[in-house]
């Protein structure tokens, strides 16, 4: 039976190549993807990820081959990225502590989450791409994280690229509130590649200037002095497997990161990269 993976998208803007990489991968593989966003809009790739005279500041150079924006720019007007999975259909919203009745609307809530569990079971792995849209509308998602927590107790690899990576160090169990990824080994958006001035989205007219948070930081905290963030600054990719997770530091790790995926469902692959 053909492998099925659910991919995780924001609304305000992916970064092409980190869908365009895996998906690739996926489809060669006979893989079945299926596409989520936050609340069922339809994503849409950053205007960056499809202009190959787009120079990347921290890096000086162009990041998308002419081949690759117009892979970009193909998929960003196809129908497969028409009708997303709506995840706040799919998940419940955890009550706000003040609810009239607190006890009643959270054993709903967990009720609920064990019942979403069985529509997720259908999946063998789950995706996040990356871009400056997570920062938005997936970071602090307490729908995603929850979707996040379904696939680790059922022990299945979570993948995540770029800043797609800041939801496996946000998503926590509500008892311990200790992030999942604590004595693990990831990658991600290294300080190094962080935009100084002209971090944007998709759909808002907005500059909010550099990345609101450095994601190095936030990895080399959650993932504790048993774990480690490796930022491989200086080596052309950087895709780490600490199983169940397979973290992709950036856009030319895109590829990588669906093939390790791939050996990790194929081949049984739980450790690579350090």
């Amino acid at each position: 039976m053909s492998r099925k993976i659910l991919t995780i998208l924001s609304e305000f803007g992916f970064w092409g190549e980190e869908l365009i990489g895996p998906l690739e991968t996926f489809d060669a593989a006979k893989y079945e993807v299926t596409l989520a966003t936050p609340k069922g809009k339809r994503p849409v790739a950053l205007p960056p990820s499809m202009d190959p005279d787009y120079i990347d500041p921290p890096l000086g150079r162009s990041v998308t081959s002419p081949e690759m924006a117009q892979k970009v720019r193909e998929i960003n007007k196809s129908s497969r990225l028409d009708r997303p999975l709506n995840i706040s259909e799919l998940m419940p919203e955890r009550p706000y502590f003040s609810s009239h009745n607190l006890i009643r609307d959270l054993e709903d809530y967990y009720k609920r989450i064990d019942a979403v569990q069985g529509q997720l079971d259908r999946f063998d792995a789950i995706l996040i791409v990356g871009g400056s849209g997570p920062i938005v509308d997936l970071a602090n998602n307490q729908r995603v994280h929850d979707i996040i927590l379904s696939f680790l107790k059922k022990g299945k690899p979570i993948g995540a690229e770029c800043y797609g990576v800041t939801c496996l160090a946000f998503a926590r169990d509500w008892e311990d509130r200790k992030s999942i990824i604590w004595s693990k080994h990831v990658t991600g958006h290294c300080k190094e590649y962080d935009y100084k001035d002209g971090t944007g989205f998709v759909g808002v007219d907005f500059n909010m200037g550099p990345p609101p948070y450095p994601l190095e930081y936030i990895l080399r905290d959650a993932t504790g002095p048993e774990g480690q963030y490796h930022g491989n600054v200086g080596r052309a990719t950087s895709v780490i497997v600490d199983y169940p997770f397979v973290t992709g530091r950036s856009t030319p790790d895109s590829y990588e990161t669906g093939r390790k995926i791939v050996e990790v469902l194929e081949d049984g692959l739980k450790r690579y990269g350090w």
